[in-house]
């Protein structure tokens, strides 16, 4: 078993460090509010740091999940960050969905230190993380990838090298991407049936298992008639992500119509004060029109 060190205990992190304890691994914990690590601890076991540093010494792996490019350069670089507390060879491994750009920065700041360095966000929200069924999409070395990957599967069901560096940030971008397509069009196809006086529950037990079924569909369309939107990823959170996607498009001139759309229907959703409500929320701006 490994001595790894996670960074960052928020919906997503505190689960995922809490399966690295479950499969035997020797954990130390790092979060921003000192007081939310010490909690960790006192229910799962471990140690709690009081630095990124401190967190990463003596660690053959560093895991990180925290909130954008500022928060991840915060835990990784300056005197009380990661790689100053990390021994060489040591892999660094960041489940946060950044940019590309700052990944490869940082990929690079840690080769020059004699670290390992894999870029592995993740898809499958808070319940995925909780169940330790996420999908886990990496970029890096193929020996890096080889090392960390056994660590992952902790908590990842589908864990797979796309590529060099920066790859699995692409890859959690097309997922982004696929992701705003499919709830819009399923929250058209509701509100739709809202309209025309159909059971939208009954229709969807038809026509999920046709061409027209997805995990979205399956998994949020009650949820969505129901008009709750507490089950998952925040609205918040998708519009940094598409920002980054649109970004990215911008600078690799590949078109992006849909997603820009989507993203300022998200806009509105903040607008209406629904910022922390999930991505499945873009049914509510919907209603709000008709």
């Amino acid at each position: 078993m490994a001595k790894v060190a996670f960074l960052g205990l928020g919906v997503m992190g505190a689960p995922m460090a809490g399966h690295l304890v479950k499969a035997g691994h020797e954990v130390t914990v790092y979060n921003r509010t000192f007081a939310k690590a010490e909690a960790w601890v006192a229910t799962h076991g471990g140690r709690a740091a009081k630095t990124p540093r401190e967190a990463a010494g003596g660690q053959d792996f560093v895991m990180a999940c925290v909130g954008n490019d500022a928060d991840l350069a915060g835990v990784c670089r300056g005197d009380d960050g990661a790689f100053a507390g990390m021994g060489k060879g040591a892999i660094f491994v960041d489940h946060t969905t950044v940019s590309s750009g700052i990944t490869l920065a940082l990929s690079a700041e840690a080769a020059a230190l004699g670290l390992g360095f894999v870029d592995a966000p993740v898809s499958g929200g808070q319940a995925g993380a909780e169940n330790g069924v996420l999908s886990i999409m990496c970029g890096g070395t193929e020996a890096d990838y080889t090392a960390a990957e056994p660590v992952m599967q902790a908590y990842g069901r589908t864990v797979k090298r796309l590529g060099e560096s920066g790859a699995g940030q692409i890859a959690k971008m097309m997922n982004q991407i696929c992701i705003a397509g499919l709830v819009q069009g399923l929250s058209e196809a509701l509100r739709f049936g809202e309209k025309a006086g159909m059971d939208g529950k009954a229709v969807v037990e038809v026509i999920s298992g046709g061409a027209a079924g997805s995990w979205q569909m399956n998994n949020r369309h009650a949820t969505m008639l129901d008009g709750k939107f507490d089950y998952g990823f925040a609205v918040d959170w998708m519009r940094k992500d598409l920002g980054i996607c649109l970004q990215t498009a911008d600078e690799i001139g590949a078109p992006l119509p849909m997603t820009a759309l989507v993203d300022q229907f998200y806009k509105d959703v903040q607008q209406m004060g629904g910022g922390r409500w999930d991505t499945s929320s873009l049914i509510e701006r919907l209603r709000r029109l008709s």
